[in-house]
């Protein structure tokens, strides 16, 4: 199931969640009961909620916070097993990340997460001094991987919720520009790239939304910082994170409605079930 993966697929989860937001968007049909803006100006508050499911079973919850201004950004968010799942596992990670914004994009300064697993406990911090993402864990991690990530392999990267900032300034561009490329991102410990696929555009119709969104496809690429357990396998690798992306043109925001792997057992399915923006 989706929450026992490797923590980098299941941080990878959690930042797909976190929408790239400079301002509220103005309202239209397809726009969700409730949906509340406020003023053009000032920052702008996000908070949200996902479920998780296999099949037709809910298997975890995903409930996040974000603010976000012209020069700065902050987001916390917390993922973790519920419904069935929650019967047969007790996990959560709690995780929240600030960074600077401005004309050239974004750079994530502080990110940690602390993950739960039963009665263990684990904090990780990752800093971004010199470009260069440097990390701690506590307790240490027994191994840092085979190989671990090389400082060359942790500069120029991003956070796991970061990197979806960057998945929507490619949106944000030309269509012929709208998801590609890859992402780097380092977690802490694992060094990943998000390689993105373009599929088109798909009426999409979930709880919190429904309208017209862009689908892409984030194939997830291993680079380093892996125990040999924790490698994903060859099936999980070759399915893509599909990402239904709506699209918010007055604000030039994407926010994630849908997600769904094939990956696993019967398959992952995340959608929004309330998506609330104001001004805080």
């Amino acid at each position: 199931m989706l929450l026992s993966r490797p923590l980098g697929f299941g941080l990878l989860i959690l930042s797909l969640l976190v929408p790239p937001a400079v301002s509220a968007p103005a309202e239209t049909d397809d726009a969700v009961p409730g949906l509340r803006t406020g003023a053009a100006d000032g920052p702008v508050r996000l908070r949200a909620r996902y479920s998780s499911s296999v099949l037709v079973f809910k298997v975890g919850e995903v409930e996040l916070e974000a603010v976000f201004s012209p020069d700065h950004y902050e987001a916390q968010g917390t993922v973790g097993a519920a419904g069935l799942a929650a019967l047969f596992t007790d996990f959560d990670i709690r995780a929240e990340v600030s960074g600077a914004r401005n004309g050239e994009g974004i750079r994530p300064q502080h990110y940690a997460h602390v993950e739960r697993t039963g009665d263990k406990v684990r904090s990780v911090t990752v800093s971004f001094e010199d470009d260069l993402a440097r990390s701690q864990a506590e307790p240490p991690f027994g191994s840092w991987g085979v190989p671990p990530a090389s400082a060359a392999e942790r500069t120029g990267v991003l956070d796991p919720i970061t990197a979806f900032f960057a998945l929507s300034d490619a949106l944000s561009g030309s269509s012929d520009a709208a998801c590609a490329g890859r992402i780097p991102v380092f977690d802490g410990k694992q060094r990943y790239d998000l390689r993105l696929e373009d599929a088109g555009t798909a009426r999409v119709r979930t709880a919190a939304w429904r309208g017209e969104a862009r689908v892409c496809e984030a194939y997830y690429e291993p680079v380093s910082g892996y125990d040999p357990e924790d490698y994903p396998s060859a099936s999980e690798l070759r399915h893509p994170l599909t990402i239904w992306l709506a699209a918010f043109p007055e604000a030039g925001i994407h926010l994630p409605v849908r997600l769904h792997t094939r990956a696993g057992f019967g398959g992952v399915t995340v959608e929004a079930r309330d998506i609330v923006l104001d001004r805080p």
